[in-house]
């Protein structure tokens, strides 16, 4: 069960290897020893068990004020050098007890390694889904401002890898955006349960200390208790993580779909869409005329490592008993790989280059207007669907087996072939049929919500940007809520430091909203 915290406040070409990410492999036991903002986030834990414990007389003023003294003096001496100690309490509590004396080992009060590991886990957690979230907004700018310089560009649309029908280059990528913000939202949705606080559940049964979790939350910039001390530790440790890997996965899998569809293009001799000259290109050291699409296949193949560092989350914590090491990192998810795809995303959409006549030419190319043809007939001659899709069937067979693209065989022929399956005379004449199996007809007549022509096209864009910006507003107000829970943290604990009330009050909150 989870719920609300009390007193909560406001809350030349250039090598490829540029593209490459440096994450390595997850290595769960160098996350649980420690390191980068894991002893960071120990320091805030250390913080706001002080002023909680202070506030709750489980330690006199003056012990209190002792040891969150000691506490900063360790943050100030380690703070313009590498961190001498790991996130493990275990390798901290010694430094302390050498400032402080015996009375430091109180900070321990009413708390586990097991609830301190669960907690640094989940500031990891949230601060990657910041990240991540404000990473993937930036590649949705890039691709909405490429979709916009392209509501009129037709290009060719594939199923069973052919091509099906043309649409516009816009209307392509906004389905790509629209796919991209389903992943934003399930990276918010993660940060909703992940946000809550487990300190103070010491191993799983709590303590025998009156510590008041909510408060810790609050001063953690947490949203509210994971209530259950057993579940805090050893359920929703692994769930947690298993939230985030999955909306990490599926935006993943997306990416290298696109990266996929895109790449395809690279097959015909003169694709209609390629990558600016740069860091996105690649050439081959023993054939001159070679323009590799490196940044796409790179794109792909980051896509791949991100979704199998994912499936590791699953596995590490699959059939596993509750309370064991397997799944007890410190930084269950890391960031690294998937901040790395979304901007190497963000590039790619960057240097993207289209040829218009090109990718009109490869529609013309093809067959992909046929499905008009069948359309029209019912619209302009009451000719039954099916009737209509044979016709259109038999003309495309007779088209291909003289190779004429559809727009180059003979009106008469149409109507010929069209009269001797149907015994009746072919109702279009010249002109209509020209028109209807143009590819500018079919993209731009279309009329159902969510089509290419101009006006939906135009109105998604529109819509599109507002969930852009409402987004972005998002992880600001995250920040700005996490900020402000540690500013007032730091005024806490300096005033316990520095003995400057003897009965350290409570200041009432109100209580956060997500």
């Amino acid at each position: 069960m989870i719920r609300k915290a009390k007193n909560c406040g406001h809350q030349g070409i250039a090598p490829m290897k540029n593209l490459q990410p440096t994450a390595e492999p997850h290595d769960v036991n160098a996350d649980f020893r420690g390191g980068g903002r894991s002893v960071e986030y120990l320091d805030q834990i250390n913080k706001a068990s002080i002023v909680a414990l202070a506030e709750a007389r489980i330690v006199s003023p003056d012990v209190a004020s002792r040891i969150a003294a000691g506490v900063l003096t360790l943050i100030r001496a380690e703070r313009d050098k590498p961190r001498q100690w790991s996130a493990d309490y275990l390798d901290y509590e010694p430094k302390l007890l050498a400032i402080v004396g015996a009375d430091a080992s109180r900070l321990h009060c009413g708390r586990s390694r097991q609830d301190i590991s669960a907690t640094i886990a989940r500031m990891n957690l949230r601060a990657g889904l910041l990240d991540e979230c404000d990473a993937l907004v930036q590649a949705r700018e890039a691709l909405l401002f490429l979709a916009a310089q392209h509501t009129r560009t037709i290009v060719p649309a594939y199923t069973h890898g052919v091509q099906a029908q043309p649409t516009t280059f816009a209307h392509y990528l906004l389905a790509m955006d629209g796919a991209l913000t389903r992943s934003t939202s399930r990276l918010r949705a993660a940060y909703q349960h992940v946000n809550q606080g487990p300190l103070g559940s010491a191993a799983l049964t709590t303590s025998s200390f009156a510590l008041d979790r909510d408060r810790l939350a609050w001063l953690l910039g947490f949203d509210g208790l994971v209530e259950n001390a057993y579940d805090a530790n050893h359920f929703a440790p692994v769930d947690t993580s298993l939230e985030v890997a999955t909306a990490l996965g599926i935006a993943a899998v997306q990416i290298g779909q696109f990266a996929q569809d895109l790449h395809a293009q690279y097959a015909a001799p003169e694709p209609w869409m390629t990558l600016q000259r740069g860091e996105l290109v690649g050439v081959s050291s023993i054939m001159p005329q070679k323009r590799n699409p490196a940044a796409l296949e790179q794109l792909r193949v980051q896509s791949s490592m991100l979704l199998g560092d994912m499936q590791a989350v699953s596995l590490l914590a699959h059939n596993v008993r509750s309370g064991m090491f397997d799944y007890r990192a410190y930084d269950p998810v890391p960031s690294a790989r998937a901040l790395a795809l979304f901007e190497l995303l963000r590039k790619v959409l960057g240097g993207l280059v289209v040829d218009k006549e090109r990718a009109l030419a490869e529609v013309h190319a093809d067959y992909s207007t046929a499905t008009e043809i069948a359309d029209a007939l019912l619209q302009r001659a009451d000719v039954p669907f099916r009737i209509g899709h044979h016709f259109a069937s038999a003309l495309t067979d007779y088209g291909r087996s003289r190779h004429l693209a559809l727009r180059d065989i003979p009106y008469r022929e149409a109507a010929r072939i069209y009269e001797a399956m149907a015994s009746q005379a072919f109702p279009l004449d010249a002109q209509a049929f020209s028109e209807v199996t143009s590819p500018e007809y079919m993209v731009f007549g279309r009329r159902g919500a969510g089509g290419p022509q101009i006006a939906e096209v135009d109105r998604m864009l529109a819509r599109q940007r507002e969930e852009l910006a409402t987004d972005l507003s998002w992880t600001h107000s995250r920040r700005a809520h996490l900020s402000l829970a540690e500013a007032q943290l730091d005024a806490a604990v300096a005033a316990i430091a520095d003995g400057a009330t003897a009965s350290f009050p409570i200041v009432s909150n109100p209580e956060t909203t997500s």
